[in-house]
């Protein structure tokens, strides 16, 4: 069967599935009183509420008041603490991941300050080379940082995979886990060093999975055999990365969710990517749409609150 008539079938379930949620793509009474979010599109709320001590755990903070790695490439505007409130306020969650972009490089300024902006309802991930110190890790830690990222996928990151076993060494005493923004053929070409690492493995975006072949890729089958023995997580992120059906159904990429929740939902959370710095900035999504998704991945509310509050939780330790 051809991918489009794999897809067009799957969309037309998953609207029938979706019912009144309908993918988001239909405005609420109250939507027009919504205040309107930097860098995302739309004024509504999602259909589905999120239970209380929600988690979003994946977003990046940028801000102009703190300099760039010349090295990076991925440059988007400001979009701070403030603005991020507003995408609180708009989705419903409370809690959240500040997750160091690429633009910083090794520089975590600005996600210590965010995080303590945020308080004790936000944990961050920072981004390190070999040469950090004990004592900037201590640093990190006490400013609420609980892993490092390898940032593969994006052009012009300060770490590479070699760095990886090095610093899990580091970290695992401090009950950290290494982020890892990788592709498939690189979860396969090192699926080795993910199986022995000391700490546990989380993987952005669905490990970049997309269908006609995401399912069956060598890729999700180390996915779930590293989740399934409690090595590894794996975020519901990133709908509009990679696949070559867009809003509202994402359904390349929604059929990988699907399975993930089907293999592990115990090993999984949900994040929002916002600001969307891969996406121009005239084209960004609308995060209603991106957090009602949910609901058609995984269809069970108790399996949405284990993704949504109950994985973040032991993973970041909240």
């Amino acid at each position: 069967m051809k991918l489009n008539d794999i897809i067009s079938r799957r969309s037309a379930l998953a609207m029938i599935a979706a019912g009144p949620i309908a993918v988001a793509t239909r405005i609420s009474s109250d939507a027009q009183a919504q205040e309107s979010v930097k860098w995302s599109a739309g004024t509504e709320r999602p259909r589905m509420k999120v239970p209380t001590n929600a988690v979003d755990c994946h977003h990046h903070i940028y801000d102009s008041r703190f300099p760039v790695d010349p090295n990076s490439v991925l440059r988007p505007g400001d979009a701070t603490v403030a603005d991020y409130r507003k995408l609180q306020k708009r989705i419903g969650t409370s809690r959240n991941i500040v997750v160091q972009p690429s633009t910083y490089g090794i520089d975590n300024s600005l996600l210590l300050d965010a995080l303590k902006a945020f308080d004790k309802s936000a944990r961050g991930v920072a981004v390190c080379n070999t040469l950090v110190t004990d004592a900037e890790l201590k640093r990190l830690h006490d400013g609420g940082v609980r892993g490092l990222r390898f940032n593969i996928v994006t052009p012009g990151g300060a770490t590479s995979l070699d760095m990886v076993e090095p610093l899990a060494k580091r970290i695992a005493p401090m009950g950290w886990h290494a982020q890892f923004n990788v592709s498939p053929a690189q979860i396969v070409e090192r699926k080795e060093m993910f199986a022995k690492l000391p700490c546990p493995s989380v993987f952005d975006h669905m490990g970049h999975l997309v269908e006609p072949n995401g399912t069956t890729h060598q890729a999700f089958a180390i996915l779930v055999a590293l989740m399934k023995i409690g090595k590894a997580w794996v975020k519901l992120s990133g709908a509009y990365n990679d696949g070559k059906v867009g809003a509202p159904t994402y359904a390349d990429r929604t059929l990988v969710a699907q399975a993930l929740v089907r293999e592990a939902p115990t090993r999984l959370a949900w994040g929002s990517d916002w600001p969307h710095p891969t996406e121009k900035d005239d084209n960004k999504p609308n995060d209603a749409t991106l957090l009602d998704l949910l609901a058609l991945w995984a269809p069970d509310a108790k399996v949405r609150n284990r993704i949504l509050v109950n994985n973040p939780e032991k993973l970041y330790g909240f």
